[in-house]
């Protein structure tokens, strides 16, 4: 069962983890959805529970995943075993449980002393393993700021390491320089987008893992969509977002599809599903990375857990599918 290091950090946990998002179930900023459409709390729970039966101890959610609801359905369902498994959540957005709404961000020291107490609450624990900054766009400056509230939260024993949800290798270096107990930066990786990005090559440099969210393309990796498939008005692959680029106007972005097909055949050899294969590929790229599928139901988890038993794509694969998309 593969294994890897969280960073800098010391922490050992499964080679992947479980992405609590869609767990949450629906939310929304300015009328457009956030989440993933309704949701079934109980198979949420059977989901833990099978991943934690499978090997897989660390699990990634955020406080604005169901405006607080994942983090709930989370505890409940590692109730009794906190000490068994990472915990890895994340802050910066202002919302409201009650209309499950997000209205602003919160940047300083005292929304981020405001937000880990309440997700330490929501959570039922006394500590988070991993705390991350949930602005990918914040000022470098702005998040400097943050870091000496950080380093008192370790020292008062309420987080034990932190980083930054953030596609931008700038930011990403910046923590990784000036933050004693930064050991991660979380970001948007996917065979999808072919070669290594920078940010990753930033995390490797300083030692932080990459925790890589969206390792499946938000499905597409899966196999489950086609031409045809139609995205409900209440799942966030279904808005108009300016960042949702896998799929347009609810249906999946044509030109993905195409790289799909393109590389379906290798991603599959040797008995690997797709999703199998998709991760296997994260892990041969580096040693860093930690993918983090998301997963709501119990056939989601018994299929990502069952790349820990596969590993890593060979150099060869890696090299063949580089080819297969450059074309």
């Amino acid at each position: 069962m593969m294994r890897r290091t969280l960073g800098r950090s010391g922490l050992d946990v499964s080679a992947i983890g479980m992405g609590c998002w869609a767990i949450g179930g629906p939310f929304h900023r300015d009328g457009q959805p956030c989440g993933w459409g309704e949701v079934d709390d109980e198979e949420s729970v059977r989901a833990v529970h099978r991943a934690l039966e499978l090997g897989v101890d660390f699990f990634d959610t955020a406080d604005v995943y169901g405006a607080g609801h994942s983090e709930r359905v989370l505890a409940r369902a590692l109730a009794g075993r906190r000490d068994q498994v990472v915990i890895a959540t994340k802050w910066g957005n202002v919302f409201d449980e009650g209309t499950k709404e997000i209205t602003g961000r919160g940047e300083d020291a005292a929304h981020l002393r405001e937000a880990v107490t309440a997700s330490l609450r929501r959570l039922g624990t006394d500590y988070i393993d991993l705390y991350q900054l949930h602005l990918g766009d914040l000022a470098i400056d702005r998040a400097a700021d943050l870091l000496g509230e950080l380093e008192a939260l370790v020292d008062e024993g309420k987080i034990r390491w932190y980083g930054w949800s953030t596609d931008d290798p700038g930011r990403a270096d910046a923590w990784g320089s000036a933050g004693e107990h930064c050991t991660a930066i979380q970001h948007d990786f996917s065979m999808m987008y072919g070669s290594k990005p920078e940010v990753l090559e930033t995390a490797e440099r300083h030692g932080l893992a990459s925790i890589n969210r969206g390792p499946l393309a938000m499905g597409l990796l899966t196999g489950k969509y086609h031409a045809d498939s139609r995205i409900g008005p209440d799942d966030v692959r279904g808005s108009s977002l300016p960042w949702m680029v896998l799929f347009k106007d609810g249906r999946p972005a044509p030109e993905y599809l195409a790289r799909l097909a393109a590389v379906r055949e290798v991603l599959t050899a040797e008995g690997r599903t797709l999703a199998q294969g998709a991760l296997g590929w994260l892990w041969a790229v580096s040693d860093a990375t930690v993918p983090i599928p998301g997963c709501r139901t119990v056939a989601q988890v018994e299929d990502n857990a069952g790349a820990l038993e596969r590993g890593p794509l060979t150099q060869e694969q890696v090299k063949e599918i580089e080819a297969l998309l450059a074309d």
